[in-house]
């Protein structure tokens, strides 16, 4: 049984806030404990592990003498290392005076540590984020495995008024007449689909137990609703995964790709669904959204959109995927996230997307509670993607985030010597209004996009 995808029967607010908390308490946690572990290993001594802000709800002291806590506002969290003044890492006058003249006590604080220790403890939680989200796209790879070549019946997807004579476990050799190429090569998939005739059923040779026939199926890409994209068109009427849609304004369609030219030519215009869902037959009205979308050459294109992804008239067939090469494939989709929010952002700073791409609180709340609606691995993969993000925002070199201590540490290795306290105090400042300044910037998306 899938727990997160039941979950949703709880309470639509509540399950909301529930996953949002969730998501941010992993991410947070496992930011923070990179802060934490690598400047123990470092030999600097964290005072306080919080997760949260604001009136303490829970607390311990360990052994070590570090002070464990969760706090009432799920917002983010901190370590506060000796000679901490903050959660931003200023420094503690009086702290570091009193260790001032002992050799050790000096070594256990953040600010008399080598700029080796605080360097790499600095940069240890936006690593984390980025190992953390490597770790869960990974595990998907192993969980999900390869398509196995030839193509292969995996199981079977219900499809309405359709005569699917395809089984689990066929291989497919042709449909209409074209020999299946192999899904491996996107180049020669791509033209093989877009080759496919259109119609209520098509002709498949497969082989079956031994023995090559010909049998009824689907088109390969029917209307079929795999997932649904958060905050669209879609999602805001209640369109669910493993829906079929049958007929636009009353015309009926049989593939994917008639959707899409529907959608792309009408503008913007209300559309009237047909769709089918266990067995029953269901009317929906949406207009599509402009969206802007990432291109395979790095830019943006907008287009009109109602946030459906569809999928094929069948599972493929799976095999397991090595461990190295389901490591390697949680990496690459680690730096693929890297440079499409890079890409992003600097799209919206010239002005050729819209800002309204940044999404504050609200929006990755609702995007959340989406995703968990749609399963765990759904869900975990949103939780990748986010962490991935936190990791790279908070190696911007501005002042109070990792990055912006970490440019501190690159003007003490060139220079020779720390920038003067006052100077720090004035940039840490310009730092946080920036930080809030973008997070009102953001929720205000959330109100008005």
């Amino acid at each position: 049984m899938d727990v997160i995808g039941f979950l949703p029967q709880v309470g639509g607010l509540a399950f909301t806030i529930v996953t949002f908390v969730a998501v941010l308490s992993v991410i947070v946690a496992v930011h923070e404990y990179g802060h934490y572990i690598v400047g123990r290993w470092s030999g600097i001594h964290a005072e306080v592990f919080s997760l949260g802000f604001g009136p303490v709800l829970w607390s311990r002291m360990d052994k070590r003498g570090t002070r464990w806590q969760i706090a009432a506002l799920p917002f983010g969290g901190y370590v506060k290392f000796l000679g901490d003044a903050n959660a931003a890492s200023g420094k503690d006058e009086e702290a570091m005076a009193a260790a001032e003249g002992d050799v050790v006590e000096m070594r256990r604080t953040m600010h008399g540590a080598p700029l080796w220790a605080r360097s790499a403890t600095v940069a240890a939680g936006p690593v984390f984020n980025f190992i953390l989200s490597a770790i869960i796209f990974c595990a998907i790879l192993l969980s999900e495995g390869t398509i196995r070549e030839p193509l292969g019946v995996g199981s079977v997807v219900p499809l309405p008024g359709i005569q699917n004579e395809l089984q689990e476990g066929d291989e497919i050799l042709e449909i209409a007449g074209q020999a299946v190429p192999s899904f491996s090569d996107s180049a020669a998939w791509s033209s093989f689909t877009e080759a496919l005739p259109v119609g209520d059923h098509l002709t498949y040779t497969v082989r079956r137990d031994g023995a090559v026939q010909e049998v009824s199926g689907p088109v390969l890409s029917p209307p079929y609703v795999r997932s649904i994209a958060p905050r669209s068109a879609a999602s805001d009427i209640g369109i669910q995964s493993g829906d079929v849609i049958t007929g636009v304004d009353g015309q009926p369609i049989y593939a994917f790709s008639q959707l899409k030219e529907l959608v792309e030519g009408g503008e913007g215009k209300v559309l009237l669904l047909d769709i089918w869902r266990d067995g029953q037959t269901m009317e929906f009205a949406l207009a599509p959204r402009a969206t802007d979308e990432p291109q395979p050459d790095g830019g943006f294109a907008t287009q009109w959109r109602i946030g459906i992804v569809g999928g094929m008239a069948f599972d493929p067939a799976t095999e397991s995927m090595g461990f190295t090469d389901a490591l390697w494939g949680g990496v690459r989709q680690v730096y693929a996230v890297i440079e499409m929010s890079l890409s992003g952002l600097k799209h919206m700073i010239s002005g050729a997307i819209s800002t309204c791409n940044l999404s504050g609180p609200i929006g990755i709340a609702e995007t959340s509670s989406s995703m968990a609606k749609q399963g765990g691995e759904s869900f975990l993969r949103f939780i990748a993607i986010i962490s991935t993000a936190v990791g790279l925002m908070n190696l911007f070199p501005v002042p109070a985030l990792d990055g912006g201590h970490l440019v501190f540490y690159a003007y003490e290795a060139v220079v020779g010597r720390p920038p003067h306290d006052r100077a720090l105090q004035i940039l840490m400042t310009v730092g946080i209004a920036m930080v809030l300044s973008m997070m009102v910037f953001a929720l205000g998306n959330d109100i008005f996009c």
